[in-house]
């Protein structure tokens, strides 16, 4: 073997606790997640699901699923010949929280499972999610796998290592995957909780009456309208982008892209539907449209489950990102009587702290960040973008029952006037030490303006409140969770707030200089 960092090689495509690269080259960026590295990083998995379960490899059973990606066959074949030493059944074009649900739902009982996806990356780029019956894997484990992966690389590569990107990778195994219909499966789960839930007096078609439109972005998650909506009665005519197309041709599959949402806003109105839903590539994020073309994502989304919460749960908790609007927080805390715990990005992070608070004995049923990563206790707390629009169609197609609308259970949500996000490149090398010494920087500097307010409890980055002549409002300093970045966000009650506060911070960002 040459000199070359085996080990850095496979942690470079580690992302939390996910694996995502390059599976195709471009002209600005090189390839980093080959064939090989798939197939040395699933055997890895395989081995740590041994441990995990105490089986046999031979004994253990787990599903391969993929979403519209062009790299899908290439890098789901890699993903089988290294899980091949177990059971591999091969789950075909399907959401990211179906494959969760494949080690939970007893008609498929997975011991683990394997998502190839990048969510809404561009098209190059793919990754790899992995499931236990636990729940998505730990960032730990993820990196403790891709060191085995390392370590095995290291003893089958017939070449230098520096080719892992292009070598054969280990030989496969003896148990060939075996194809399973998953989508079928959470399809038969999804229609029998909305039949369950809804109630109706035509109990198979709980939908009947509704007309519901479907933007899936030419991602994976459009047998949503066609296999689990459709067949409970609505109508979902003037759906787009149904059809998978990893090139994503129409607008990236994003809740939180303008674009997107601009498309799926469109779709509502042309077809004079009562709610638009979308999803993005995956099927792990979710928002919807009302029927006048309102967009409900973000702390919208957040605030309209709340109110289902509220009448489930009276007094819970609900566990959102960092950067929430302080109306959410009085919404669901003075409106709706819920407890509101603002934790950290990143959604692991946020459903983790959702699973703590139950397992200390505190309700918490919903656990949601801002981009659309909603899970909810009942749903195994898997993060689930048709199981939020399935929660808010349910409650739509009750209330219809009664004449209103599902618009009225948020009317009292307050919206902030201005909001903005700055980005700040770090170019210090070190950027993870100079990015924590520019936060310690500026809680000094708050501490010399009476007119910033640190607010605490805060578990992430640094929180000011302003409430003075000249603004009313927010911000938020912190580090990104992967990248050399500092997110600064702001709100403001007023229009012209945002400036004011960018203003008195400029000072303290000039000074800064591995800061662009």
């Amino acid at each position: 073997m040459s000199n070359f960092d085996v080990k850095k090689l496979f942690s470079t495509v580690q992302n939390g606790n996910d694996v995502r690269g390059a599976a195709i080259a471009t002209e600005t960026e090189k390839l980093t997640l080959s064939e090989p590295l798939v197939t040395y990083i699933a055997r890895a998995f395989a081995t740590f699901l041994t441990e995990k379960c105490g089986k046999e490899p031979a004994a253990l059973r787990i599903g391969v699923g993929h979403d519209s990606r062009v790299t899908a066959g290439q890098i789901k074949t890699a993903c089988c010949t290294g899980l091949s030493i177990a059971q591999v059944y091969d789950c075909g074009l399907i959401t990211t929280p179906a494959m969760f649900q494949s080690t939970v739902l007893p008609k498929s009982d997975f011991d683990g499972a394997v998502m190839i996806t990048a969510s809404h990356l561009p098209f190059n780029r793919n990754g790899m999610k992995f499931f236990t019956k636990e729940g998505a894997i730990s960032k730990a484990e993820l990196s403790s796998i891709l060191d085995a992966a390392a370590a095995l690389a290291e003893q089958y590569a017939k070449e230098d290592a520096e080719k892992l990107l292009t070598a054969d990778a280990l030989p496969a195994g003896t148990i060939p995957a075996e194809h399973f219909d998953m989508r079928a499966v959470y399809c038969d789960h999804m229609k029998a909780v909305i039949c369950r839930e809804v109630n109706a007096e035509d109990y198979d078609h709980p939908l009947k009456g509704l007309h519901i439109v479907v933007d899936a972005g030419n991602g994976a998650s459009g047998f949503f309208a066609t296999d689990i909506l459709e067949g409970l009665g609505a109508d979902i005519s003037g759906s787009v982008y149904l059809e998978p197309d990893g090139t994503f041709p129409n607008h990236v599959p994003n809740p939180e892209n303008p674009t997107a949402m601009e498309a799926a806003r469109k779709a509502t109105l042309d077809a004079k539907a009562d709610l638009g839903v979308i999803f993005d590539c995956d099927g792990d994020r979710g928002a919807v449209v009302f029927s006048d073309g309102t967009e409900v994502n973000r702390n919208t989304l957040i605030a309209l489950l709340g109110v289902i919460i509220a009448e489930q749960a009276p007094g819970s908790t609900i566990v959102t990102d960092s950067v929430t609007s302080d109306e959410l927080a009085v919404f669901l805390e003075k409106e709706l009587g819920l407890k509101h715990l603002r934790f950290k990005r990143g959604y692991k992070n946020v459903i983790d702290k959702g699973i703590e608070l139950n397992n200390a004995g505190e309700t918490c049923e919903l656990a949601i960040e801002t981009s659309g990563h909603g899970a909810f206790k009942e749903n195994h707390f898997s993060d689930d973008g048709a199981y939020i629009a399935t929660k808010i169609i349910c409650r739509m197609a009750k209330l219809r029952k009664e004449g209103k609308k599902i618009e009225s259970l948020i009317e009292k949500l307050g919206q902030p006037a201005e909001a903005a996000e700055m980005r700040l490149n770090i170019t210090e090398a070190d950027f993870k030490a100079y990015g924590q010494q520019v936060l310690d920087d500026f809680k000094a500097y708050c501490g010399t303006d009476s007119r910033f307010h640190v607010v605490s409890p805060n578990y992430e980055g640094i929180r000011v409140a302003f409430d003075d002549d000249e603004v009313k409002g927010w911000m938020l300093i912190r580090l990104s969770l992967h990248d050399p970045v500092i997110p600064i966000n702001l709100e403001s009650k007023a229009p012209g707030g945002v400036a004011v506060i960018k203003e008195r911070i400029k000072p303290f960002l000039d000074a800064h200089k591995g800061l662009s």
